[in-house]
């Protein structure tokens, strides 16, 4: 069995384990869904005329899985490098990229199962799928890919857990609301529409909702896309600039 296989077992084993951060990765954006669902329950956004429900599920659904990505690899890598374990893995056989490349399958996996449970939840508050929907597979890969690399330049910068949880949400929560994922765009002012445009979490939210509805053509979706791939290879860079495999450097 190859140290790729063996690690991704063993990263998936102890995510598992940890119920915690299952709770936050898989309950509370859908305690959010449930909320703002439930409040706007069959009414439409005046400019798009398409559902709430429809809107605000894929935005959940980005938050979500950025949200994941971020604090998944940021915990991990501090802590790892708290406790030498990147020095080891350095000095080890099992090469780099076989513990990057478990980390990375295992918040794949993770995005899967929210991206089930989410759209589930979705549906049974309104939510309904006539857009191009599998394209959320590619859409996920690039999104998660993203939010991995910010979460890796999070996680070494960061020292202590403290500084990991308070730069993730100060970052992650104002994008929440700024890139439309918990209020549609419409409603917010123009000034906040421009400044999204500059966040990686609105290029997901779009795709997203271009793939579960019929809010974006398949342009739109890989323009979108396109954004997000520009995003994914900046952030990669700087993560590789800023990573450090101990304190000490």
């Amino acid at each position: 069995m190859s140290a790729y296989s063996v690690l991704t077992r063993a990263t998936s084993r102890a995510a598992s384990r940890d119920w915690t951060a299952r709770f936050f990765t898989f309950v509370f954006p859908l305690v959010f869904l449930c909320i703002f669902g439930l409040l706007y329950r069959g009414q439409e956004v005046s400019e798009n005329g398409g559902a709430y429900i429809d809107n605000i599920a894929s935005g959940v659904l980005s938050w979500g899985v950025a949200n994941a990505a971020v604090f998944g690899v940021g915990f991990t890598l501090m802590q790892w490098r708290n406790n030498d374990l990147l020095r080891l893995i350095r000095m080890s056989p099992a090469p780099l990229r076989s513990v990057l490349g478990a980390r990375y399958t295992v918040a794949l996996q993770v995005a899967g199962w929210q991206t089930l449970l989410t759209v589930a939840v979705g549906v049974l508050l309104g939510l309904r799928i006539d857009g191009p929907w599998p394209l959320l597979v590619p859409v996920m890969i690039l999104g998660v890919t993203v939010f991995l690399a910010i979460g890796a330049v999070i996680g070494s910068l960061a020292n202590t857990p403290e500084a990991v949880a308070a730069v993730a949400n100060c970052l992650m929560v104002p994008m929440a609301f700024l890139s439309g994922s918990f209020l549609p765009l419409e409603y917010l002012p123009p000034w906040v529409r421009t400044l999204s445009n500059i966040l990686p979490l609105r290029p997901m939210n779009d795709a997203v909702a271009g793939a579960l509805t019929d809010r974006h053509d398949l342009a739109g979706i890989a323009v979108s896309c396109g954004v997000l791939a520009v995003f994914g290879i900046v952030f990669s860079v700087i993560a590789a600039k800023t990573f450090r495999w101990s304190n000490s450097t």
